[in-house]
């Protein structure tokens, strides 16, 4: 191998390009079993963001399910999720450009079950006894939403509501013969990793939900994922002891299974969750989270027992199990999000579909280092680090890499070690990234994820600022260039963190929040209320959000920041952005805007997903001078 070539951190090139990322990479979701058949959802940046249901015959033949145009997407809560259902071969999906439920048989076309109306349905279970869909329905007729459980005729469509009440429902869940009902509900200002309901009830013999018992849960805890065993017994995941563990109901009592400081859980963003499923009524195969990293394991039911199967993955989410193997989606620091098939008797496993079939050298992968660091209140906080990789390159002596803090979204979220090809992207060309999972991220208890409560905008900015601290004061990368990203709530942190510190140099804001009061006057129902456990009640404490908002400090900010935006985005409307953009304009500091047409809370589309790459490293490199060895279209920058 040749001797590495000497040049600046940054300016490094790599054979991990814009193009290759977006070449054929698509997102997994949702996986489902349906007899020998295993089904997950696709989405394609190459065909304009289409979700896709795709389906994987025993005899290796894989086929999609939903033909063009049809986009299987619910815009239930906005985020969706639980998309579609299968059974016994026929499948069963929102189409997000109508948001009508279709149906496709094998050999047919899809048919319409519902009619065209201002309605939207996610959550989908088959009932086959009485031959309909329980779905959670959500109603857009009224000013605000309203949300219901119904079931739907699969011979005319009839819709007949069986639960309604609460804000928000979730998780339908028939036992084995179908004679009772469970469900998730709760309502504001929670949200569902704060406080949710477990409800049951029997379903009379003309299939109406009869008089409904709570089970488990109240406003202070989270029930996850109600399931029955094949046996009767219904299990759930619940947060009481701090940590999301997984629980029973038998015999009128609620009893765990295994208790233990990790979890089982996960915030439910979306519908369709599911970290456990039945190998059979005494075994359970499960996803369980510790220290921000999951494994799968096998749960014995009776004697409480975990056993870890061994799998390469570091990340497993939506677990499923069914006709002798276990279906999941896993991702580890080397291999990309991938659909996987396992035999629990042998532990031998194949990859089904991966979200990218580029193979990567391994010269020039940054594996991520865990990184616990000290922050305010004299509090642990929690990171990935990932130093910059490129078997073709060194940097000079005694220089130091940039680094980029990349804040999640959510912010009741966490980032994951699953290969991120984003993140390649810029440590192969020698800038450092340090992805964390701030107080109020997931997969660390309960107290960790209320750290946020009240504090958004503070304690976020405040790890994230402490984490490039901490890797500058150990000399790891160099204190005069950090820079920071993130989407969403990763751009409030990204924006506050400019307007209200000094830590970072510059930052890059994708389809972020800087008016939180706009936000909370204006957002969808779902999270209509979700700022009064983050912030405060509004409007009572109106100047608390006008404090924690960046837009009405703009004159604060004198850092070179980038925006990118999606021009129909209802989470965070684009004139947060343009305000933000033109205060710093008039101000003579360097800023970029970057608009997109066409895309919503988040970029679907390949070139969008390639300009986002390279036009935030380019503004980086022509902000901190150094040269880009791969040529990239320029942004146009003001005041540089």
């Amino acid at each position: 191998m040749a001797e590495p070539r000497i040049a600046p951190y940054g300016s490094w090139g790599s054979p991990i390009s814009s193009d290759l990322i977006v070449r054929g990479v698509v997102g997994l979701e949702q996986t489902r079993l349906d007899g020998l058949d295993a089904y997950w959802l696709e989405r394609r940046p190459g065909e304009g963001g289409r979700n896709v249901v795709v389906r994987r015959a025993p005899d290796g033949r894989t086929e999609d399910v939903t033909p063009q145009p049809f986009n299987v997407r619910t815009r239930v809560h906005e985020y969706g999720g639980g998309d579609f259902a299968v059974h016994d071969g026929i499948l069963y999906f929102s189409n997000f450009a109508d948001q009508r439920l279709y149906s496709r048989g094998p050999g047919v076309e899809p048919q319409p079950l519902t009619p065209e109306a201002d309605r939207r349905y996610a959550d989908m279970i088959v009932d086959a006894r009485r031959r309909r869909i329980v779905a959670v329905r959500e109603d857009h007729s009224e000013r605000e939403p309203t949300n219901t459980l119904v079931g739907i005729d699969l011979e005319d469509g009839a819709e007949r509501v069986l639960v309604s009440g609460n804000d928000f429902y979730s998780s339908p869940r028939l036992s084995p013969g179908g004679e009772r009902l469970a469900w998730l509900a709760w309502n504001h200002p929670n949200m569902p990793w704060d406080g949710t309901e477990l409800w049951i009830c029997e379903l009379g013999g003309d299939g109406l939900s009869g008089e409904a018992e709570k089970v488990a849960g109240g406003p202070e805890e989270s029930v996850f994922q109600p399931e029955w065993s094949p046996d009767g017994t219904l299990h759930f995941v619940s947060d009481r002891t701090g940590w999301w563990n997984i629980y029973r109901r038998r015999g009128g009592r609620t009893e765990p299974l295994c208790e233990m400081e990790a979890e089982f859980g996960l915030p439910q963003w979306v519908f369709g969750m599911s970290t456990y499923a039945f190998e059979s009524p005494a075994r359970l195969v499960c996803a369980y989270i510790e220290q921000g990293s999951s494994r799968l394991a096998s749960l014995d039911a009776e004697t409480g027992r975990l056993e870890p199967i061994e799998t390469p993955y570091s990340d497993v989410t939506s677990v499923r199990a069914g006709a002798g193997r276990i279906v999941f989606r896993g991702g580890s620091p080397t291999m990309p999000a991938s659909v996987v098939s396992l035999d629990p008797a042998t532990g031998e496993h194949e990859v089904l579909r991966r979200s990218s079939e580029v193979e990567l050298d391994p010269g020039y992968v940054s594996i991520p280092r865990p990184v616990e660091f000290p922050t305010e209140g004299g509090r642990t906080a929690h990171a990935f680090f990932y130093p910059p990789a490129n078997q073709d390159y060194a940097a000079p002596a005694g220089e130091r890499p940039p680094l980029l803090v990349v804040s999640h979204g959510g912010p009741t979220s966490a980032t994951t070690t699953t290969l991120n090809l984003g993140i390649q992207y810029r440590t192969s060309r020698g800038v450092a990234v340090l992805d964390v999972n701030y107080g109020g991220s997931t997969g660390y208890g309960r107290e960790y994820r209320r750290r946020l409560d009240g504090m958004w905008g503070v304690v976020d900015v405040d790890d994230c600022a402490n984490g490039a601290r901490h890797l500058a004061e150990r000399g790891q990368v160099d204190g005069g260039r950090l820079m920071i990203a993130g989407g969403s709530a990763g751009g409030y942190t990204t924006l506050c963190a400019l307007t209200f510190r000094d830590a970072f140099a510059a930052g890059a804001s994708h389809f972020g929040v800087s008016d939180v009061e706009a936000l909370a006057r204006e957002t969808h129902k779902f999270e209509s209320r979700y700022l009064d456990r983050l912030i405060g009640p509004y409007p009572e404490r109106a100047d608390l959000y006008r404090q924690r908002s960046p837009i009405h400090f703009a004159d604060r900010l004198s850092c070179p920041v980038i925006f990118f935006q999606g021009l129909e985005d209802e989470v965070v409307p684009p004139n947060q952005a343009e305000t933000m953009f033109e205060a710093l304009r008039e101000k003579g500091v360097p800023a970029a805007y970057v608009p997109f047409e066409g895309e919503q809370h988040g970029f679907r589309r390949a070139e969008n997903i390639k300009r986002v790459l390279d036009g935030e490293l380019y503004f980086f490199s022509r902000v901190f001078g150094f040269d880009l060895a791969d040529p990239v279209e320029p942004v146009p920058i003001e005041n540089l």
